[in-house]
């Protein structure tokens, strides 16, 4: 039996995006946010407003960063989308993390962070929020595996759900994508 319930943005699980720009003054401005996918292949969509200090900074500079949140930093990322960079000029810095300058866009890299995207902007519209052109893919190397590809296992990423509005990590592979269904056929 199902139960209808009152309407929810109920795609689950969201990522935990951490959109980084700098401030006019070059202080770093980050932004936590959930309303986030991937749009193309190498580009990204984020679902933020014009209010944001971030999208200010993105109309300005042209540039971004997108950073996967990650269980060791939980506290920091939930402080970066409650502070508002509108109202708190020194936000990063009171998460004591850090940051250096992305080679490839005009936006910064938080450090802390396992994997890291940095971006162009495309497009911001008031309609659904800015986006952007993936340039590079950069990832801490701790998180390669012997492969050469990410381990997502090691990266204890966070997972945003908009139910209960809780941060739940991602650790578990449970299947093989393009591969388990070809059991059925």
């Amino acid at each position: 039996m199902r139960k209808d319930l009152e309407i929810v943005p109920a795609v689950f699980p969201m990522p935990v995006l951490m959109i980084a720009t700098y401030n006019e003054d070059g202080s770093i401005d980050v932004m936590n946010a959930a309303w986030g996918t991937a749009y193309d292949f190498k580009q990204i969509k984020l679902n933020i407003s014009e209010g944001h200090k971030t999208t200010k900074n993105i109309r300005r500079t042209g540039c971004f960063t997108v950073s996967l949140a990650d269980t060791a930093h939980i506290i920091e990322s939930d402080y970066l989308g409650i502070a508002s960079g509108n109202d708190v000029k020194n936000k990063f810095e009171k998460t004591g993390m850090h940051a250096i300058k992305s080679k490839h866009v005009d936006a910064p890299i938080i450090e802390e962070y396992p994997v890291c995207m940095e971006c162009k902007a495309i497009d911001i519209n008031n309609e659904y929020g800015v986006l952007g052109e993936i340039i590079n893919l950069s990832i801490d190397e701790k998180y390669i595996d012997e492969n050469g590809l990410p381990d997502i296992s090691k990266m204890n990423t966070l997972a945003y759900d908009p139910f209960s509005h809780g941060y739940y990590e991602v650790t578990k592979k449970v299947g093989q994508a393009f591969s388990d269904g070809k059991k059925i056929i």
